[in-house]
Parts: C-alpha cells; structure tokens; sequence
C-alpha cells in the first residue's frame, strides 16, 4: 500500500509540472526557463499540499475544528508565497533577465500568493473528494458484510435446533430400560448446548467450565477400556471467577485420544485443576505410546495450535504453557494469570 501510494505521487506531481510546463509556456521564456519556473512552483504547491493533506486536515478539519484549519491552511499559503519571492527575483537577476530590473516584491507576492493557493485548494479539495468516495465504498462493503454475517448466524441457528428437536426425537426412541444410552445422550445434548449457545462469549463462569469438563469425562467413562484409570481432581477454591471458554478441552480431548492401550499395564488419564492465589493451573497428564498401526503419533493437532493461538490473543503475557513429552507420556501445563 505504501509503495503504490508513493508511485501515485510521483505520477501526479510528474504529471502536473508536464502539464504547467506544455500549458504555461511563455513565449518571452526559453523552454528551459518556463520549466524552471514551473518547478519552483511545484515545490511549494507540493509542500503545502502534504502540509495539508498529513497535518491540518486529519488534526483540524475532520475534528471540526474549522477556524484552526482555515487559518493554517492560509498561513501554509501566504508562507510558500513569502518564499517564493525572493527566489523568483534571483532568478529574474541571475537567470531569466539579468541587466534588467526584477519585478517588485508586491506583483510577485500576489502572483504566487494567487497561483499557489488555487491549485492547492483545487488538490487538496480533490484529494478529500477521492477519500469520500474510497470511504463510502469501504462502508457499504461493510454493511454487505454484516448483512451475510447476520444470514450465516441465523441459518447457524437454525441447524443446532433442527439437531437438537433430532436428539429428543432420539432419545424418546431410546428403551427406558437402556438407562445408560438415554443417559449419553442428555449428557451430550448438554455439552452441544454449552457449545453452542453459551460459549459465544468472552468468558464464562469457572463453573459452567468445569461442568463441561466433567461431563466430557462421563462420556469417556462408559467406553473406558478395563485397564485405564480415569482421575479428575478440581480443587474446592476452584470457583467464582471467569475464565474464557473451552480453553482446555482440547488437551483433554487429546489425552483421551492419544492414550496409551496397553494390554499388560495401566493406562492412565489424570486431569486436575487449582488454583494458587491469582493463577489458575490445569493440568492433563496421559501415557502414551509412541507409535500404533498407523505409525507416529503427533499430539499437536489443530486443537492444540487453536488453543495456542488464542491464549496469545486472551492472555497475552498472562499465561504459561509448558509441554512435556516423554517415551511413554505425554503432559500439559497451563499456568493462566486472572
């Protein structure tokens, strides 16, 4: 943007002085001389024009500070005019007409004063019509943006009811006496709510959090095999704050993924979450082994790479993460300052 900002520049200044010098030649002056003149006056068109354009127009006119911007705008003016005097009596001395006397310090004065401030004025009011039009481009394109934003939620809104109203027919169809399937299913159509409807927030309650999580372990609990042991442990102080939403499901998830199924030892899955005056620490800890059937296992999936990227979005400098891996296991560490 800088770079095609910078060639516009040069492309229209260029183009003006080939304009002024084609437009403005007199026939008094050589051509050289009338490209001389031009390009003095390019100098302090442009001078005022950026003066105006960076300074007084974003720091005095768009605040509505009117009477400030017209007052510097015409001190920009009458200063480049000032300028210009005594650098077009050299010229007329030393180069245009030498031997002959320059004309007066009020003609000149005027002169510059009149030209300078017309094609300032014409600039500058052109640049902040171009602004106008690129700003209410940039508005409308806006509001079509929000307009398919505020479709997608609806439509988001209407397939979690259809799926829900699906889950209840479900479950109605459920024997009674199959109390562990009914059961899942009420266990899971809780977990789809949480996600769906109350994690749309910045936080949310340590609690709710918490409630989640347990219940994502009852699922994992009714097809744990015999020989994993499953342990949650959340302190008591653990409650009465606010945390931002599902901020450790995915290492949970994985350390029920990526545990170890050892058929002549103990798989473990341990989960613990304390508090230690302004920190929270969790903690998942699983065993692990390093290749399956499938060959090696990779633990950092996009789950992880999610978390990660919005810890540093959420808790910038408010949080440690400290990945262990080891032969046979795998542990998560997450120190979150609140």
């Amino acid at each position: 943007m800088t770079k095609k900002r910078t060639w516009s520049g040069v492309v229209l200044w260029v183009g003006l002085y080939i304009f002024w010098v084609l437009v403005f030649q007199k026939r008094a002056f050589a051509f050289s001389k009338t490209m001389t003149v031009e390009f003095c006056y390019l100098f302090f068109i442009a001078a005022n024009y950026y003066f105006n354009v960076y300074f007084t127009v974003p720091s005095f006119l768009y605040r509505k500070k009117y009477a400030v911007f017209g007052l510097l705008f015409l001190a920009g003016i009458i200063a480049a005019a000032l300028l210009r005097v005594p650098l077009a009596t050299y010229l007329s001395l030393h180069f245009f007409a030498p031997g002959k006397k320059p004309p007066g310090f009020y003609e000149l004065f005027i002169n510059s004063l009149t030209n300078i401030f017309i094609w300032v004025i014409f600039l500058v009011a052109g640049k902040l019509i171009i602004d106008r039009i690129r700003f209410q481009k940039y508005i409308e394109s806006i509001e079509k943006q929000k307009v398919k934003n505020e479709l997608d939620f609806l439509k988001a809104q209407f397939n979690p009811h259809f799926l829900f109203n699906s889950i209840n027919s479900i479950y109605g169809n459920i024997d009674k006496t199959n109390s562990s399937a009914r059961s899942m299913l009420l266990t899971f159509s809780e977990m789809l709510r949480y996600q769906l409807y109350e994690c749309n927030t910045e936080s949310i309650s340590i609690d709710k959090e918490i409630s989640y999580i347990k219940n994502y372990i009852a699922l994992q609990e009714t097809r744990k095999a015999e020989n994993l042991i499953i342990d949650l442990t959340i302190d008591d102080n653990v409650r009465g704050f606010v945390i931002a939403p599902l901020m450790f499901i995915a290492f949970i998830e994985n350390a029920f993924k990526y545990v170890s199924h050892y058929e002549d030892k103990i798989n473990t899955v341990q989960i613990s979450l304390c508090k230690n005056e302004g920190d929270l620490v969790f903690r998942s800890f699983n065993t692990k082994e390093n290749m399956n059937r499938y060959g090696l296992i990779d633990h950092n999936g996009i789950g992880v790479v999610n978390v990660k990227r919005r810890l540093e979005l959420l808790y910038p400098d408010r949080h440690t993460l400290t990945i262990n891996t080891a032969d046979n296991s795998y542990e998560v560490l997450l120190n979150l300052q609140l």
